[in-house]
């Protein structure tokens, strides 16, 4: 890809449609392949009603919208700070921990302790993680939105850009895909209460593994 990052190739003055049809771009390619794994697998696994699939796809959407605002702010103030950083594999540490907790969580979904209040409100916690944490996946729209960023030399112009940005990234097939993998578990589970367990625990399992593999990937 040459240099991840380099803003002096990249014009000041960068239109807030134009970012966001960067984001779009994100959004309907590289991010579903990224990033179906791990929410299609926490989605299956969590073994949810419909309504509680689309809230974890908001959380999802909501935390790399959240995500893109602050490193087009950090890389506003910072410039290739942030770009080195990410390359450095500071993303795939961040994205490998957050797949590990999700993991853990549907392991312990099950016990007792799991209905109380907090355990419940802790629920929205993996689905916006993963969204924030796999934000930060090294990739060509992400090091144009940095570059953009970077050259305006801004950080309240770097957040609205990573606010731009995200927008676009938001649309992407997983709001249709997740929804749909939601009913496929539910259709599995039908009369098979058996079978709940299993499915959590595998997809726990999956999503360990997956954590597991970003961290190795560091090394």
């Amino acid at each position: 890809m040459g240099d991840f990052f380099n803003p002096a190739l990249i014009p000041k003055e960068t239109t807030f449609f134009a970012i966001w049809l960067l984001g779009v771009s994100l959004g309907l390619t590289a991010c579903t392949a990224t990033c179906l794994p791990f929410m299609g697998t926490w989605i299956l696994g969590r073994g949810g009603s419909q309504g509680q699939a689309l809230r974890d796809t908001a959380l999802f959407v909501t935390g790399r919208i959240l995500a893109y605002s602050l490193l087009g702010a950090i890389a506003g103030g910072a410039g290739v700070w942030l770009s080195q950083a990410l390359r450095g594999g500071t993303g795939n540490a961040v994205i490998g921990l957050s797949s590990i907790v999700a993991g853990v969580w549907l392991l312990r979904s099950g016990e007792a302790h799991a209905s109380c209040g907090v355990a419940r409100s802790a629920r929205s916690t993996p689905p916006l993680m993963l969204g924030l944490s796999l934000s930060l996946t090294p990739c060509a729209p992400l090091a144009s939105l940095l570059a953009v960023c970077a050259a305006a030399g801004s950080v309240k112009i770097g957040a609205v850009n990573g606010v731009a940005f995200g927008l676009g990234a938001a649309l992407t097939p997983l709001l249709i895909l997740l929804p749909l993998i939601s009913l496929l578990g539910k259709s599995l589970r039908e009369n098979r209460e058996w079978i709940t367990l299993w499915i959590r625990w595998g997809a726990a399992a999956v999503l360990i593994l997956l954590g597991l593999r970003r961290m190795v990937l560091i090394f």
